[in-house]
């Protein structure tokens, strides 16, 4: 693994003091998952919410105008300057809690917010910064306008770690079972966030040694990533960057795989835009790559399905149509339906869910059959509840819109074993292939490269 650091992070003011106390209402959850309704909620409860700075566009998925950003950039200089934020006098590294419920099972998701130093994606001797999932060009080019304009990381970057030692995570836990938080925060979505502000010598050296050689797995951050990398070429392309300049290191919540804490959702597709869709046609079209078992019901029993018909083989992917309100469980007629195509791959990676939704469902069939080879239309619902949403005509943080859902693919959770695999093997999967839940809060930390 690339060197951890502590860093001299931004932090929120509070009666308790700086980076101490209640912030509930001045984090949010990270820029890609907010719809413009959901920013706007956010800065009704606070005009100081961090959403002000760190998503200064809608969508993010695409570059907008330079004054958005200037003015971004703007309001975090003033509210530094207004004591709104302020910087540490001292570096530190940061325990983060965040407890949570899900499937009637209750979590406590450890971790650590540090910085790594920023390194080219890759395997490298003593441990390298490895990407799982592709990644689109809009995105970072919003975050690189941002930082460049602001000179700040807002949102951290999540990242996982194997800890087959479990080391990692002990330090992290015996910080926090040996007092109370510094920091907590609470965005009313049944998520608790707490943090231990960590800068005595032992254990920042304690934890830099129990990650040494270990390879960071980027679970969830990866346009953000890849923007550290591009500033900080830009910055060279320009002229000498001194190595303790701070755009050389990035802002990280690290977690060990081992972490019971852990928990991966799925990330569904909803498909749009096909001028010649129709379920019917959609069907036969895929007639001789897919055999089909109808489930009565709406799209939660077809998630129900995927999830419990073991039967019908280790690939199963639910198709809900919006205009018939039909599902059908999709079993492919090949075991290994990608193998002729991707035969320089490895199986773990051609055999993924979202893998033979991209490239099978929608390369293979809903573009050149359904949409006379034009591309189609994506959102990435975590929920069938957004499903749905999407499918009524709302625009959500997953995409969507009017007159836009035509076909859902329901998906499993992509496996955590199956992330460190393609990983390791330097491969990466489709986008949107996972979501760790919950989202990390963005504006416990600010991560300044002035």
């Amino acid at each position: 693994m690339p060197a951890v650091h502590p860093f001299r992070a931004a932090q929120y003011a509070t009666p308790a003091g700086v980076g101490r106390g209640d912030v509930s209402s001045r984090i949010a959850p990270p820029y890609d998952v907010l719809s413009s309704a959901q920013k706007q909620a956010l800065l009704t409860r606070d005009p100081a919410n961090v959403v002000a700075l760190d998503l200064p566009h809608v969508p993010a998925k695409e570059l907008g105008p330079p004054s958005a950003y200037e003015n971004a950039a703007g309001l975090y200089r003033q509210w530094l300057s207004s004591g709104t934020l302020a910087r540490r006098d001292t570096p530190a590294m940061f325990a983060y809690r965040q407890r949570f419920t899900q499937d009637g099972k209750r979590y406590e998701r450890c971790g650590m917010s540090c910085t790594l130093d920023v390194v080219p994606f890759g395997p490298r001797a003593g441990g390298g910064i490895l990407p799982h999932e592709q990644t689109f060009s809009g995105p970072k080019e919003d975050r690189m306008a941002l930082m460049k304009a602001s000179r700040a990381q807002f949102s951290p970057i999540f990242g996982l770690f194997a800890d087959e030692s479990g080391r990692g995570s002990a330090i992290v836990r015996a910080v926090m079972d040996a007092r109370p938080a510094d920091l907590t925060g609470d965005m009313g979505d049944r998520v608790t966030h707490e943090v231990w502000t960590i800068d005595d010598d032992a254990t920042l050296s304690a934890y830099r040694d129990a990650l040494a050689g270990e390879d960071v797995f980027i679970a969830d951050g990866h346009h953000r990533y890849n923007t550290a990398l591009n500033y900080l070429g830009a910055l060279e392309a320009a002229g000498s960057v001194p190595a303790d300049h701070p755009a050389r290191r990035c802002m990280m919540v690290l977690v060990g795989m081992r972490d019971p804490g852990l928990y991966i959702g799925p990330t569904h597709r909803v498909l749009g835009g096909m001028a010649g869709y129709s379920f019917d046609n959609f069907l036969s079209a895929a007639a001789g790559s897919f055999r089909f078992e109808p489930v009565a019901g709406g799209p939660a029993e077809l998630e129900r399905a995927v999830h419990t018909l073991t039967a019908m083989g280790p690939i199963r992917l639910g198709m809900w149509d919006f205009a018939s309100r039909r599902g059908m469980v999709a079993i492919p007629t090949s075991p290994d339906p990608l193998a002729a195509r991707f035969a320089d791959k490895s199986k773990a990676w051609r055999t993924l869910d979202v893998a033979i939704t991209q490239h099978l469902v929608v390369e293979d069939i809903c573009e050149p059959k359904l949409n006379a080879g034009k591309p189609v239309k994506w959102a990435f619902p975590h929920t069938v509840a957004e499903v749905e949403e999407i499918g009524s005509g709302a625009e959500t943080g997953a995409g969507g819109g009017a007159s836009f859902a035509q076909l859902a693919v329901i998906l499993r959770p992509t496996p955590l074993d199956a992330v460190r695999d393609v990983s390791r093997a330097n491969e990466l999967m489709p986008q949107k292939s996972t979501f760790f839940y919950p989202k990390l809060a963005t504006g416990l930390w600010i991560n300044p490269l002035a």
